[in-house]
């Protein structure tokens, strides 16, 4: 879905305006992460988180209904020879900014052929789109860790690194023999607290973020961001206060929203018009794959090495950042390409 909607403004916006525009959607991004926490710390404590994850499914059921409401973009339709819907979704563009139309015909070759999977593997394409596969991989494996991991250290307390001295032993089975640790107690006030201000971190860069992305261009942008994500990991090592940890998640969910902002611009610019979706969708999949694994580094790994889980996530950090770094076409102030 994020993908879709990221596809859609990309081939709508100007050249000028997408490295502006697009960044700026993260607000939305950030102001339903704040709702759920919010949510969260009413709903969970009184009746229970499945009613959270109820009331959470609520907004998709309603957004499912208004896809109807959003014009199909001209490039598409153009692409596939369907002129006449292209021409009556910019007149209707035109209207609502009180202009016209220029005068003429909209003329455009019509493609045969449809991204293919092998497009993206084709000789022009393939070191960027295994570079960017790197890249989505890595970025998303981050987020997620991120989120996690301050879960993880809220939930047992680990401000220097050490364990909490309310961990309780879980016995199962019938005889006994099989115990295991929990630390599942209830958030604190507090740490729903905490959770806000790391989130607002995923704005706190974004102007920063949008100067870097059209000054300095989208690939030096992000292997920067993305060489300070992985020096942040290492730093929630460092014992220290409440405070300082805190302001280490916010800045750890300040650059992997900014690295994120970047990738999703490089990706969508990077493909023609007839890859563009094919090569955002095989990323996307990508990405849940990192998604995927995160849990595992960042509550299994962390319970027995929190060095070793942060310096896990560091490393891959630093091989995104080398890749970024590297990749063969720079998008900055480049035309959307309609054909390969």
């Amino acid at each position: 879905m994020a993908a879709g909607r990221l596809i859609i403004k990309t081939e709508f916006l100007p050249t000028k305006y997408r490295g502006y525009m697009l960044p700026l959607s993260q607000v939305f991004w950030l102001a339903g992460s704040l709702l759920i926490i919010g949510l969260a710390s009413v709903v969970i404590p009184t009746i229970g988180w499945r009613w959270l994850i109820r009331i959470a499914s609520i907004p998709g059921i309603i957004l499912i209904m208004a896809f109807k409401f959003i014009p199909e973009s001209a490039r598409f339709n153009v692409s596939t020879g369907n002129t006449q819907a292209a021409v009556a979704t910019l007149e209707h563009i035109a209207k609502m900014n009180r202009s016209v139309m220029p005068e003429g015909k909209l003329v455009e070759p019509v493609l045969e052929k449809r991204g293919r999977f092998a497009d993206l593997l084709d000789a022009k394409y393939l070191r960027t789109t295994l570079q960017i596969w790197v890249i989505w991989l890595g970025i998303s494996f981050a987020y997620y860790g991120v989120i996690l991991a301050s879960a993880e250290l809220l939930e047992r307390d680990l401000v220097c690194g050490s364990k909490a001295d309310s961990e309780v032993v879980v016995t199962g089975g019938d005889s006994g023999e099989s115990q295991s640790p929990c630390y599942c107690h209830m958030f604190a006030p507090s740490d729903y607290r905490t959770m806000i201000i790391s989130t607002i971190g995923e704005i706190a860069l974004n102007p920063l973020n949008i100067l870097g992305i059209n000054f300095l261009g989208r690939r030096l942008s992000l292997s920067i961001t993305m060489g300070c994500t992985a020096l942040f990991f290492l730093l929630l090592n460092i014992c220290t206060s409440s405070a300082g940890l805190i302001g280490f998640l916010f800045m750890l969910r300040a650059l992997v929203a900014a690295n994120f902002n970047t990738i999703y611009i490089y990706t969508a610019e990077v493909y023609p018009t007839t890859m563009r979706a094919l090569g955002m969708g095989i990323s996307g999949s990508l990405c849940r794959i990192g998604a995927m694994v995160a849990p595992f580094i960042s509550q299994v790994l962390m319970s027995a090495s929190i060095l070793g889980a942060l310096c896990l996530f560091s490393s891959v950090c630093v091989v995104c950042a080398i890749s970024a770094f590297t990749l063969p076409i720079e998008t900055k102030g480049r035309a959307l390409q309609q054909i390969k």
